[in-house]
């Protein structure tokens, strides 16, 4: 079972970002026992995105483009996604 650990929505500029980590049981899809989905949306459309679904394990999608992320814990990646979310929306990614 799942436990909805971490949940935050907010507008920044003109994008909309979404977080959710839940923490779950460990197994050989969810190794660290965190499951979660961080996303940057403008205009309807994600345009950055760190997850572990689909049994992917843990990855990053930047606009079109996936790969992947090395998770150290849940801190270090909400972190991470920040650093991310200021360069799309100063224009330094694409």
């Amino acid at each position: 079972m799942s436990k909805l650990i971490f949940e935050h929505k907010h507008r920044h500029k003109n994008y909309v970002v979404d977080i959710k980590i839940y923490k779950v049981p460990k197994d050989k899809w969810n190794p660290e026992g965190f499951h979660y989905s961080l996303v940057l949306v403008k205009d309807e459309k994600r345009i950055l995105g760190y997850d572990n679904h689909e049994r992917k394990g843990h990855h990053v999608h930047k606009g079109s483009k996936e790969m992947p992320y090395e998770f150290a814990d849940e801190w270090k990646l909400i972190e991470d996604f920040y650093k991310d979310v200021e360069k799309m929306t100063q224009g330094e990614i694409k």
